[in-house]
């Protein structure tokens, strides 16, 4: 049987592909290297899900060495020259399908020059998850073949917020260079199922990828789906008072109508009146 060391970041991820991978009569280890993931506090908190869901699960876990340093020298070199550039990324999709040319990510991965621009800012975004992928992937790669596993794997493709196919390249490049096989599956297809078995186990489910780049980010793009909304309810509270507005008005207008009417009515009455009251004098006269 082959034997795969499984790279996870975090344990909501890791549900679906050791499932799948049992499934194919595969045991995996999982293997938590994660010197992206900020701060300090995060990554314990991360890897006690995950070590907790594995023991109930009898998956054996091997971690890492935490060098936030060693990140920050290699990745946060390339996001901190993105950031000043850009600010604070956001609605950048990660879901392989606009992945930008190797050419163009060098360029960002090299010094950090390019031109200004939203592409310009997903290039420089891409550039630092590859320049992260590639650090914990080869990490990963050297603990697998000196540990005597076949291949590895990873979970980080269960994200559709994640650069599939960078992910890929880099899992296949480590692999590569380390000489053992690598295992890839593109596990979006069961987001929505590790969601849901996450969610019922009470699992910790973090709300950013893991890096400092990566929370900045999601804050900005969680308050800027708050202000969307926020702007959807008062387009919508404003439409319902121009609509009552309207609606008032029209029945102002049908009680101004009916005033008339009557006004008119009262007026002929009036006269018809006064008409009669001449005609009863004329005849006494």
């Amino acid at each position: 049987m082959q034997r795969i060391l499984l790279h996870a970041c975090c344990g909501p991820c890791s549900l679906e592909p050791v499932r799948i991978l049992r499934s194919e009569g595969i045991e995996p280890v999982i293997f938590y290297a994660n010197s992206n993931i900020y701060p300090a506090e995060e990554y314990a908190r991360r890897l006690a899900t995950l070590r907790t869901w594995a023991a109930e699960e009898e998956v054996a876990v091997a971690e890492g060495a935490y060098d936030a340093e060693a990140w920050e020298a290699v990745v946060g070199r390339i996001g901190n020259a993105a950031e000043a550039k850009f600010g604070v990324i956001c609605n950048e999709e990660g879901d392989g399908r606009g992945e930008t040319d190797s050419e163009a990510r060098a360029a960002w991965e090299g010094d950090g020059a390019a031109a200004d621009g939203p592409s310009d800012a997903r290039i420089a975004r891409e550039a630092r998850c590859r320049a992260c992928y590639r650090l914990r992937f080869t990490e990963a790669a050297r603990y697998a073949a000196e540990h005597g596993f076949d291949a590895l794997g990873a979970t980080l493709s269960v994200s559709p917020y994640q650069y599939t196919g960078i992910i890929r390249e880099e899992l296949e490049r480590a692999c590569e260079r380390a000489g053992i096989e690598a295992h890839f599956e593109d596990y979006r297809p069961f987001y929505d199922e590790a969601t849901r078995r996450s969610r019922e186990g009470g699992m910790y489910r973090q709300n950013y990828c893991g890096c400092r780049f990566s929370e900045a980010e999601a804050a900005a793009e969680r308050e800027q789906r708050a202000a969307e909304r926020r702007a959807v309810r008062e387009a919508a509270k404003a439409a319902r008072a121009a609509e009552r507005a309207a609606e008032e008005a029209e029945r102002a207008r049908k009680r101004a109508e009916r005033q008339a009417y009557a006004d008119r009515q009262a007026r002929k009455r009036a006269a018809l009146k006064a008409l009669r009251g001449q005609r009863r004098g004329d005849h006494g006269e």
